[in-house]
């Protein structure tokens, strides 16, 4: 069923570094739930395998002591979900993982293989770039911290150098402090779907609750990886919650995504479908954050 070459089971992050530079071919597996799929189907034929699913260190939802978020990256769709700070602090991301798949695509993917597989349908990855996540990368020369937007060089391509392995997803207590999100995801189905379009917001607004001091937006299926659409959140930035304002938004967006056509949709549906995205999520980040939106 599998054509495998061979698997190596790491007991630790320390470990699964040395098992890849012993092995530099070698590709990671977690939950399998993308690794598995494409050996059944060939891609991946004859590959030798280091399974990092057993280390219980990269799992679960934490507080860093600068109050930063910190969760491992073996942590699972379902656990991210119910996470209690996860849903008091960035409740839109378990939000936006309930959507992946089904109950057991859930119960055993996770959330460094959602980002690691570097596509740009992931419901995790837009809504990690609209929270400016950092992602923890440990190597053989130590621990490296970078941008999530760094962490995409290009379609299915990720920022991993030999030996390497994700292990944590962080996201800065300025970046969470005082924000409040929503995550749409428009698919031909309701249910186990990869996304058409996916559209995450965070805004922070002024005490009351009138002006919006910030806003952030991101997309997956808008261009070949996850991105932000830095035009719309400038234009947004300092404006009150007016319709008028908040269309003016959603029609900026345009200026920055570049999504293609495929058999799946149009280029210019998935621009339409973006900037409808954009009005509807921004509104309800508004509504979530205490304020109203007013003609």
């Amino acid at each position: 069923m599998y054509d495998l070459k061979a698997l190596y089971e790491a007991e630790s992050v320390e470990h699964a570094v040395a098992l890849l530079m012993e092995h530099p071919e070698a590709q990671i597996i977690a939950g399998g739930s993308d690794v598995l799929v494409q050996m059944r189907e060939g891609k991946r034929a004859g590959k030798e395998l280091v399974s990092i699913y057993g280390i219980d260190a990269m799992r679960g939802v934490s507080f860093e002591e600068n109050g930063a978020i910190r969760i491992g990256s073996l942590t699972s769709f379902s656990h991210i979900t119910k996470d209690p700070i996860i849903q008091k602090y960035i409740n839109v991301l378990g939000e936006a993982v309930d959507m992946v798949g089904g109950p057991q695509i859930r119960n055993i993917g996770t959330i460094g293989g959602n980002t690691c597989n570097g596509v740009t349908s992931a419901d995790s990855a837009s809504t990690l770039h609209a929270w400016d996540a950092i992602v923890e990368i440990t190597g053989p020369e130590g621990v490296r911290r970078i941008p999530i937007h760094d962490f995409y060089i290009k379609a299915g391509k990720v920022d991993l150098r030999p030996g390497e392995l994700q292990t944590a997803i962080i996201i800065p207590k300025e970046a969470y402090e005082g924000y409040f999100g929503h995550y749409i995801k428009y698919a031909m189905r309701n249910a186990m779907d990869i996304a058409t379009t996916g559209c995450s917001v965070n805004v922070k607004l002024s005490e009351d609750k009138k002006i919006i001091l910030d806003a952030r937006i991101a997309y997956g299926v808008a261009g070949p990886v996850p991105m932000r659409a830095p035009s719309a959140e400038a234009k947004i930035r300092g404006k009150e919650t007016s319709r008028a304002a908040i269309k003016e938004f959603a029609q900026a967006v345009l200026e920055d995504i570049n999504p293609r056509d495929s058999w799946r949709a149009a280029k210019d549906f998935r621009e339409h479908i973006a900037t409808v995205l954009a009005e509807r999520a921004l509104c309800e980040s508004i509504r979530l954050a205490g304020g109203e939106v007013h003609e």
